[in-house]
């Protein structure tokens, strides 16, 4: 059953991925938001990023949750066989996927929308405005939260006994049925918490960054972006 699940979720990214390739203008507008939100979240990581305890789980966040990733050319199949990769793994990982790609789903629609609605270059200003049109507080709210959940999944994965063995032993099967993506999601958010020794205060201030700065941007602050203790 779960690996259905992550067959029908990962289809249902792949649909939204699909419908801007036929938009050139859209998806110059959805790069433009991505590495726009790289370069915002850098900024407000900043300090997590000159710590070495915390540098590889916050590229993690950045790069894994937040870039804009290219899923296998191959993605029909991807999504057949994924029930297979599922079959493989701890119930934990799978679930921690599950979440991953649902945030994945979530992301893409809002960021797709703002696409939509936005004018280039992306400023602070054309993105708020952009932000606020797209999705309601409560549900960037739920968007944040379930990014907060991901990282308690990997936290509880670092914790499985020769996990670290059967990710390296699955990376040739995963590239090999188009899941390179997934397993490459899974063997560095896995390395990053292990070597984190510990995540709960990473976790605590990430989400209690982003969920300031949502609720700036929901009420119009001209500075919503501005260090978050």
């Amino acid at each position: 059953m779960s690996g259905q699940k992550l067959a029908d979720a990962l289809g249902r990214v792949i649909a939204l991925r699909a419908g801007i390739e036929t938009d050139a203008l859209i998806k110059k507008r959805w790069l433009a938001i991505k590495q726009w939100q790289i370069s915002r979240l850098r900024t407000t990581y900043a300090d997590l990023l000159a710590i070495d305890r915390y540098r590889a789980a916050a590229e993690f966040f950045l790069e894994e949750l937040y870039g804009a990733k290219d899923v296998d050319r191959r993605d029909s199949e991807a999504q057949r066989v994924a029930p297979k990769l599922a079959s493989l793994l701890p119930a934990r990982a799978v679930d921690a996927l599950l979440l991953a790609i649902q945030l994945e789903e979530v992301a893409e629609r809002f960021d797709i929308e703002m696409a939509r609605r936005i004018e280039l270059p992306v400023t602070v200003e054309s993105y708020a405005e952009a932000y606020r049109a797209t999705g309601t507080e409560a549900e960037r709210v739920q968007q944040i939260e379930l990014a907060e959940k991901i990282g308690k999944a990997l936290q509880k994965l670092a914790k499985i006994p020769m996990l670290s063995t059967i990710l390296h032993m699955m990376k040739a099967p995963a590239t090999m049925w188009g899941l390179s993506h997934l397993h490459r999601f899974l063997q560095r958010g896995f390395d990053s918490f292990v070597g984190m020794r510990g995540a709960r205060e990473f976790l605590q201030t990430t989400n209690r960054r982003e969920l300031a700065i949502n609720r700036r941007l929901f009420a119009g602050d001209i500075d919503p972006f501005r260090p978050v203790e």
